[in-house]
């Protein structure tokens, strides 16, 4: 049994499952899916990162609806981002895939003359 490449397993994913994953949990479940483990630790470091911003800039206090809307943006933001990367990141796999199977596979010549 061979070992997959990351262009493979990657692939061998569903675009839109992986997308719509990281859209809605907005946590980057998608790079679980997908098996990007450094992907999925980057979105959760820049989650945390921007949470623990809001905390120290809300200085104890009880946030506005302003201060709200903006930590909600900010995570909004993030989904945003991450779902198009992992549709990209898909689409990228695949194309790939395709060439490299393309080149394997010798050109058939059809026609009377061969």
């Amino acid at each position: 049994m061979s070992n997959l490449s990351k262009e493979e397993i990657l692939a061998s994913s569903k675009g839109w499952v992986a997308s719509l994953l990281n859209f809605f949990p907005g946590l980057g479940s998608g790079y679980i899916y997908q098996r990007r483990w450094v992907s999925y630790f980057l979105t959760i470091g820049v989650i945390t990162t921007w949470l623990v911003i809001g905390f120290i800039l809300q200085g104890g206090e009880e946030p506005s609806q302003t201060q709200q809307i903006i930590g909600i943006s900010g995570l909004f933001l993030i989904s945003i981002f991450t779902l198009i990367e992992a549709n990209l990141a898909y689409k990228k796999a695949v194309k790939k895939i395709v060439s490299e199977k393309n080149k394997l596979e010798p050109s058939k010549k059809k026609g009377w003359f061969k």
